[in-house]
């Protein structure tokens, strides 16, 4: 027999998380089970036309709101290819409305509702049945396993009862044939048609459920938290750290919500680490205590990374979405672990939440923004089916896209026209922020500005009204829209009080040596672009540094073997504020991708996070 678990990911360098534990649970019948990856971005002709080659007995698709769009219309043509192929699907997009997932795929036989490991592996228990036993029927197989819904023999849906939740750690390790998954002699797939697993962003739980009850969420229906044995946690955290994995992102929906489980994994990393693999957590960061901040701050930075869901600053917006959140322990918190200048921050808000208007929002912006974390993710509102947001639509005057991944258009407090003015800003944002290329120059903009939200969304106009969003920019292009827009819009009165407002060539000239910063710390641009004006060093002066610096090695100390042609061609000198700084790329910053800089007069590093050149 042969099984084919189904996955279309995001990106390439995703992985599915889900079709790995369900093959390994169902680890007896591993011979039997195909792991196919695949990706949205793939025509789907593509897709089918591997499956085809498969040709597999049972195909299972993984559903979520990411790729159910294709996975559906995968679900209309596979039953023309492989007609006698059975077909069955699961995952978060599914589990909610089955019965409507079957009317709408007649060719599907079923889904797998909810937690799926107990359920793929009795399911395979009743293909095997079929297939030596002709003469059951199939419906009294079905009609035994439970979180499924299927065709009855007379063409009407049957709902089994739904699965209790399971104890996570009888799962087996999904990873473990990590290094080398090339297949097994004897499999019914032949070893080309087995899918390497490399190269992949991994995905790990440690938990399941979630303590809290946001109404925007589907985690908040799974009320029965659980956390795998800390022991095996421990051993495959080792497991990870070997095989010198790049990054390892936890889905633990609340991954620090008990202490003692955070602390041992964060401990167990910080103490095992060989400087290679990077772990993601999402955490509440308003549960943070002294210990876990203080055992965060010490990590090497790189180490660890934090998405932290504000989701909002209105609180009147929190308690609607029966969220629980302390904002001032959040903004300390953040702070703490800013301060320290190792770990990456992520923070999320969400537009179209209940309670929340376009200006509300800009405050909201505003205060998570004024944290400073490394990005700031200005996301839409997700309408889930079987969320309580979506037993409250109506409530809210909340109208969503028919289409997944089901975003808000409009509420009671936000008209559709705010909403495109928001995505604007979020551009905007994922730009000139989160890209952390143009960090200098937005610090210093933003004074001009009577908040952080104004700024972007001055450039958004900007943007809008020039045509630029309807062209794809390289970086330097976007440097030169920037500075365009700072000559036309910012110069002269720039908003400040005349008292004030700083001589216009002086002001300039900082935001070019702003602009300059900038670029150089990410890239060694032997183009010089034009808005920066000329060579700010002399190639005579510039050929007397790397001369000397060949000889006495007083700034690149650990560049042995190479001479001073190379040294320059991995270096750039440039003069700011009337100081020359040597940028050097061999060297960057774990967390920012910055090419280290050094003062040339006194050998002081230069803070390149903040700009600190004088």
């Amino acid at each position: 027999m042969k099984v084919l678990l189904a996955a279309v990911n995001a990106k390439y360098i995703h992985s599915n998380l889900a079709v790995y534990s369900l093959r390994a649970y169902a680890h007896r019948y591993r011979k039997e089970i195909r792991i196919a990856e695949y990706t949205i971005n793939q025509q789907v002709d593509e897709i089918l036309k591997d499956i085809y080659k498969c040709r597999p007995d049972v195909i299972c698709f993984s559903c979520y709101l990411w790729n159910i769009t294709c996975v559906e219309q995968l679900l209309e043509e596979v039953p023309k290819i492989l007609p006698d192929t059975e077909i069955w699907v699961g995952g978060p997009e599914v589990s909610y409305d089955a019965q409507q997932v079957l009317s709408r795929n007649p060719g599907v036989s079923g889904v797998m509702r909810g937690e799926g490991e107990e359920t793929f592996l009795e399911l395979m228990d009743v293909w095997h049945q079929k297939i030596c036993r002709q003469d059951l029927e199939t419906e009294d197989l079905y009609a035994v396993v439970r979180g499924i819904t299927y065709w009855g023999k007379g063409r009407e849906i049957k709902e089994n009862l739904g699965r209790p939740a399971m104890d996570l750690s009888r799962i087996p390790f999904p990873y473990k044939d990590l290094a080398d998954d090339t297949g097994d002699d004897d499999s019914p797939f032949s070893a080309e048609e087995s899918v390497p697993f490399r190269n992949r962003i991994i995905y790990y739980e440690s938990s399941r459920g979630c303590p809290f009850s946001c109404s925007y969420c589907l985690s908040s229906v799974d009320k029965c938290l659980r956390f795998r044995d800390i022991r095996l946690v421990k051993k495959e955290l080792q497991f990870f750290i070997d095989h010198e994995v790049p990054q390892v992102k936890f889905v633990d929906r609340t991954f620090n919500c008990r202490h003692d489980h955070a602390m041992a994994v964060w401990e167990y990393i910080k103490e095992h680490d060989r400087g290679i693999t990077n772990f993601h957590f999402e955490v509440a960061a308003d549960l943070l205590n002294d210990e876990e901040i203080e055992l965060i701050r010490s990590m090497r930075p790189g180490l660890i990374q934090l998405e932290i869901g504000v989701q909002s600053a209105n609180e009147q917006t929190i308690r609607e979405i029966c969220r629980k959140m302390d904002l001032e322990k959040v903004r300390a918190v953040v702070g703490k672990i800013r301060k320290q200048g190792n770990i990456h921050q992520h923070l999320d808000l969400i537009a179209g939440l209940p309670y929340e208007d376009y200006d509300s929002f800009g405050r909201s912006f505003d205060t998570v923004y004024a944290m400073r974390p490394e990005q700031l993710q200005l996301g839409f509102l997700k309408v889930l089916k079987g969320s309580q947001m979506y037993e409250k639509a109506g409530e809210y005057g909340l109208l969503y896209q028919t289409r997944p991944p089901y975003e808000v258009l409009s509420t009671k407090w936000l008209s559709y026209a705010d909403v495109i003015r928001l995505k604007a800003v979020e551009e905007m944002v994922e730009v000139y922020y989160n890209s952390g290329q143009f960090r200098n120059t937005m610090e210093y903009l933003e004074q001009d500005f009577p908040s952080a939200f104004a700024m972007y969304e001055a450039l958004a106009a900007y943007y809008e009204e020039k045509g630029f969003f309807r062209a794809s920019h390289s970086r330097i292009a976007r440097y030169e829209i920037l500075d365009c827009f700072i000559t036309d819009r910012v110069m002269g009165d720039a908003g400040q009080p005349e008292d004030v407002q700083m001589p216009v060539a002086e002001k300039r000239r900082t935001f070019r040596e702003r602009l300059t910063l900038d670029l150089y710390l990410r890239d060694n641009v032997r183009n010089r672009p034009a808005f920066l004006g000329a060579e700010s060093v002399s190639s005579d002066e510039a050929a007397a540094f790397y001369r000397e610096e060949d000889r006495a090695r007083r700034y690149v100390r650990d560049y042995e073997g190479y001479d001073r042609r190379q040294i320059r061609r991995m270096t750039h000198l440039e003069r700011i504020g009337g100081l020359l700084v040597l940028f050097d790329y061999r060297h960057r910053d774990p967390l920012t991708g910055n090419a280290r800089v050094y003062r040339i007069d006194d050998l002081t590093e230069v803070n390149s996070q903040k700009g600190n050149v004088r």
